[in-house]
């Protein structure tokens, strides 16, 4: 398991963190044009333009082997201040070295890359300085606020809340202490009004309505079948989940070290897509669900037509699954049966199934029943590749069957995923093969990355047609 310091941040910051890193490549080209618009504005020309697009390139990749990205929320600003100054000297030493191995330095001024540096520097700091500012007018407004509880009320929970209150930048509004061994109403923390709640299991339902988004775990190590069997609960909700200090050998997702004011945390449940990688999906999921419409909307009309002339009914059928964090979303299909079926009892599609038209058969088995999914993704309610979405009377049967099963709403559901196209696709009529699914699907996200998704789509594009369970 990765060390990451700064991953107990990123949660907050994924709505800056994509932002904050085209900054500093703006910064960083604009400012060479700058210096040679102060200097000599006649000597611009291809090798500036050149030198411009490889210092960004370099300044990015060695913002990202350090914690040029991270630390600006976990350090002082002095320190990150220290690391920009050696990325800075780093990334123009390497430019001289390149421009003097390519003989190419007589096209470059001095004075030019002097200016232009320390412009670039100078601009950095201040925009560092500027983000911290707008987080802390930001939190202090309550936006982008996270609900935190804290499973324990004892020495361990009260330092952790201490350093959770001491840091005001992470955004985390705390609800209060949950315990099984101490009284509801107890305050463990002196001087603030943060009580004990209610018990573990109050929080745990808690946690599955939605109401929380994270959960520290701080009880006694003494306790360690109790902390076993609380995070295999809060498994069945989607809450991310860290535990304090130490760590026991779970089936973790996207597990990773990471602290608070210096006090270590392990991240036991999360998502992938944080920062930059939900950056990079959101973007993937726009380009391919692009590539992929414009050419199948000539197909999609004549797929509404035929099932107008076909059968009684809409052309599009909407169902109601579960999105991201457990929220529920509507899913697009083409009809594909002569009933809308949605609510608390949806039966399985299953082979030779009598509510299903004979052109819809059609459609099921080709996958072209998907296609108006793609809109759904454009919408931001679906990826591409992600775990298929079930039916919400489906989630609520197999969540009580399957460990884990609900970790699978830390990412998007998706139009294809990994399960499916390993053959895990159509009716799960027993819970073996809804646990091989699940199973999958949750090593996808543990494993995701943009590679990954390319398979599934390449394959999805190979086997999908041909699955025998597409029914």
């Amino acid at each position: 398991m990765a060390s990451d310091a700064g991953g107990l941040i990123r949660p907050h910051a994924s709505k800056f963190a994509f932002l904050h890193r085209l900054l500093d490549s703006a910064v960083v080209f604009l400012s060479l044009f700058g210096a040679v618009a102060f200097y000599d504005p006649q000597s611009m020309g291809p090798y500036y333009w050149l030198a411009a697009v490889l210092a960004v390139l370099v300044f990015v990749t060695a913002g990202e082997l350090t914690h040029l990205y991270s630390s600006w929320r976990v350090y002082a600003l002095r320190q990150e201040v220290a690391e920009l100054a050696a990325v800075c000297a780093g990334v123009a030493a390497l430019l001289v070295t390149i421009a003097y191995l390519t003989k190419t330095s007589e096209h470059y001024s001095r004075v030019i890359m002097i200016l232009w540096w320390s412009l670039s520097f100078s601009i950095l700091v201040i925009l560092r300085f500027a983000i911290r500012l707008f987080l802390r007018a930001s939190r202090a407004n309550g936006r982008n606020m996270r609900s935190l509880a804290i499973a324990g009320a004892g020495d361990l929970a009260r330092r952790v809340a201490e350093r959770v209150l001491a840091a005001e930048w992470l955004g985390l509004n705390l609800i209060g202490f949950y315990d099984d061994d101490v009284h509801r109403g107890v305050e463990p923390l002196a001087g603030h009004p943060y009580r004990v709640e209610g018990s573990l299991a109050t929080m745990v339902e808690r946690a599955r309505s939605g109401n929380l988004d994270y959960v520290y775990v701080a009880l006694p190590l003494v306790n360690e079948r109790r902390v076993m069997d609380l995070i295999r609960e809060l498994s069945d909700t989607t809450a991310s989940v860290f535990l304090v200090p130490e760590f026991f050998m779970f089936e973790m997702m996207n597990a990773r070290w990471t602290e608070i004011e210096g006090m270590p945390v392990v991240s036991i449940f999360d998502t992938p897509f944080l920062g930059v990688d939900g950056s990079l999906k959101r973007l993937e999921d726009i380009a391919l669900a692009g590539l992929i419409l414009i050419p199948a909307l000539p197909l999609m009309l004549l797929v509404a037509l035929a099932i107008k002339l076909t059968s009684r009914g809409p052309v599009l059928f909407v169902q109601h699954r579960y999105g991201m964090s457990g929220k529920v979303v509507e899913v697009w299909k083409f009809r594909t049966m002569k009933v809308l079926e949605d609510g608390g009892d949806v039966p399985q599609a299953r082979k030779a199934d009598p509510r299903v038209t004979r052109f819809g058969a059609f459609l099921r088995r080709t996958s072209l029943d998907e296609l108006p999914q793609f809109f759904n993704v454009l919408q931001g309610h679906m990826s591409v590749v992600g775990p298929r979405p079930h039916a919400v009377s489906h989630n609520e049967q197999y969540r009580k069957l399957v460990t884990g099963y609900m970790l699978r709403h830390k990412v998007k559901p998706g139009i294809t995923g990994w399960a499916q196209v390993n053959g895990w696709r159509g009716e799960t009529d027993t819970v073996e093969k809804m646990r091989k699914r699940v199973e999958h699907d949750l090593y996808y996200i543990r494993n995701w990355s943009i590679w990954l998704d390319l398979k599934i789509v390449f394959l999805t594009v190979v086997r999908g047609f041909t699955q025998p369970a597409a029914y």
